[in-house]
């Protein structure tokens, strides 16, 4: 088997990984702190810009990802000038990424102590400095373990991508192991999946650990 053609495609799959994470948690972590600010019973709250928010966030993340590529293919083309091979993918990913973080980071806020924010409040500290100096450090054990999980579904999706030519190790298992019956390809391309979920599933563990522990 050659094996040129599995390394490239494993790069590939760890850039759309890394760059597709990256651009989900700019967006979704604010995207996530604005819910639970405005969410029923913050001191932000918001019924009307809760609701729409999270009426977006709950369609974008009941499509499926499949669709969500090919319903966005005329926007990756704007955005990129190209629906295919990473930059292709990487647009996809985010939309399909950030709303599913934004969630994780607001679940993880709700777990906070509440007494704490109350604290700070009484304290006269605004809204940014409660969310950037207490709400952020005290979720961020939490919040390691949302990017986790983030990533591990990013490497779930970027290889679904392949169905539609968008490289990595999804693209190389459907282009030889599927279409060309190299049952050896395939068997490579999941194995090394496998092996990258592992990876990121221990070094997130590992993370979260340790913040525990200081």
């Amino acid at each position: 088997m050659d094996w040129e053609p599995v390394w490239l495609a494993t790069w590939e799959t760890l850039v759309m990984t890394g760059v597709s994470l990256f651009f989900t948690v700019l967006i979704g972590l604010p995207l996530g702190i604005l819910l639970f600010l405005t969410s029923r019973g913050q001191w932000l709250q918001s019924r009307a810009l809760y609701g729409v928010l999270s009426v977006a966030t709950n369609v974008l993340r009941s499509v499926p990802f499949i669709i969500l590529l090919i319903v966005m293919i005329p926007i990756t083309l704007k955005l990129v000038g190209t629906s295919l091979g990473v930059r292709g993918t990487i647009p996809p990913l985010v939309v399909a990424a950030a709303p599913f973080f934004a969630r994780l980071t607001e679940n993880v806020l709700r777990e906070l102590d509440r007494g704490m924010i109350e604290a700070c409040h009484a304290m006269g500290a605004n809204t940014r400095q409660i969310v950037c100096f207490a709400i952020l450090p005290e979720a961020f054990t939490g919040l390691i373990g949302a990017v986790t999980v983030t990533a591990i579904m990013l490497v779930g999706y970027s290889a679904m991508s392949g169905v539609i030519g968008g490289g990595g190790l999804g693209d190389l298992a459907v282009r030889f192991g599927y279409q060309r019956f190299q049952t050896e390809v395939m068997v490579v391309t999941v194995a090394i999946l496998v092996f990258m979920v592992q990876v990121l599933q221990f070094l997130g563990d590992r993370l979260v650990q340790r913040m525990d522990h200081k």
